[in-house]
């Protein structure tokens, strides 16, 4: 992977994450670090999900691609969270 791919990664997992965080309600106990992180797991494995569907690569924006993105950001963010409150 070349240094331009990894800094994408970066940036979409930081928007990613961002906007999976907005979609859990409340306060969320984790910093900008774990936010960026689970965002990029979420890309990752949101785009292997919806490749798998045959989503991935449609005409225009891949709105059902980043719709698959954020749910999985929006589901770690929230997993991270409780755990990081239980301790």
């Amino acid at each position: 992977m070349e240094i331009s791919g990894v800094i994408s990664a970066i940036v979409i997992g930081i928007v990613i994450g961002v906007l999976g965080r907005l979609v859990v309600p409340g306060r969320q106990r984790i910093g900008i670090l774990w936010t960026i992180a689970i965002g990029i797991v979420a890309a990752f494995i949101g785009t292997g999900i919806a490749a798998g569907l045959d989503v991935a690569d449609t005409k225009g924006v891949d709105w059902v691609e980043w719709l698959i993105q954020i749910a999985l950001a929006a589901l770690g963010v929230a997993a991270v969270s409780k755990v990081k409150v239980r301790h």
